[in-house]
């Protein structure tokens, strides 16, 4: 007698059968691929970070006005930072205008002898609804000014303040071209110095520099605009 085996087992399938049934699925899975990457190219970020250092310029808010300042020339340490604030204290080096490097340390003896100044400070604060300085140069300076004004031969006329007004001390610098207005006290045991305020949107920008250097008025003028315009951000 044969006996035929009963035992259950795998239906055979052929190798074609089993290479047919793969293609759908290596087909779908680079279509996922090239999905993946085509999203993953277009979303990639396109600009570059900075991981070493501070940024060449922080931009700051002042007054509801933004400025774009160099971040060497902060002179506060904690002033250097982005976004709104109060007020900020600046330094440039004149006349190159550039923010100054680190401090280098002196000593005694350098300290004790006196080093001419060699930079443009700046403030910038927020003025609040206080008096525009072209308002105050126009009605509150001239009720001080003694009656006599001094004209200097290059265009730069010089008015002292009289003695016991709240500016006693000081003197008046204006020119109209360039446009110039300067509060300078006088050389006593300290040389002289000079503050020249404007305003911009809803700042006060104060330069406070040497009086020394109205020998050559026209050029501080001309610093001082271009610094201006270059820190003011308009728009």
């Amino acid at each position: 007698m044969t006996l035929v085996s009963s035992l259950p087992g795998r239906p055979r399938v052929s190798r074609a059968r089993r290479s047919h049934s793969r293609v759908p699925l290596m087909i779908g899975g680079a279509i996922s691929a090239a999905s993946i990457a085509t999203v993953a190219y277009l979303l990639w970020p396109t600009w570059h970070v900075q991981t070493v250092g501070d940024p060449d310029r922080t931009p700051v808010t002042i007054g509801d006005t933004l400025f774009n300042v160099p971040t060497k020339a902060f002179r506060v340490k904690y002033q250097r930072r982005s976004g709104p604030q109060e007020r900020v204290d600046l330094a440039f080096l004149y006349p190159s205008l550039l923010p100054p490097e680190r401090a280098t340390h002196k000593t005694a003896e350098e300290i004790a002898e006196f080093q001419p100044i060699d930079r443009l400070f700046v403030s910038i604060a927020a003025h609040q609804d206080t008096l525009a300085p072209e308002t105050r140069l126009r009605t509150i300076y001239p009720r001080y000014l003694a009656p006599v004004a001094q004209q200097t031969a290059d265009g730069l006329t010089l008015r002292p303040f009289l003695e016991g007004s709240p500016y006693a001390n000081e003197d008046l610098f204006t020119a109209e071209q360039p446009e110039l207005s300067a509060r300078c006290t006088r050389d006593r045991q300290t040389p002289g110095m000079c503050l020249s305020e404007m305003r911009i949107e809803g700042a006060d920008l104060t330069f406070r520099f040497p009086r020394q250097w109205l020998t050559q008025w026209q050029n501080v003028a001309g610093a001082i605009a271009r610094l201006a315009a270059q820190l003011h951000v308009r728009g």
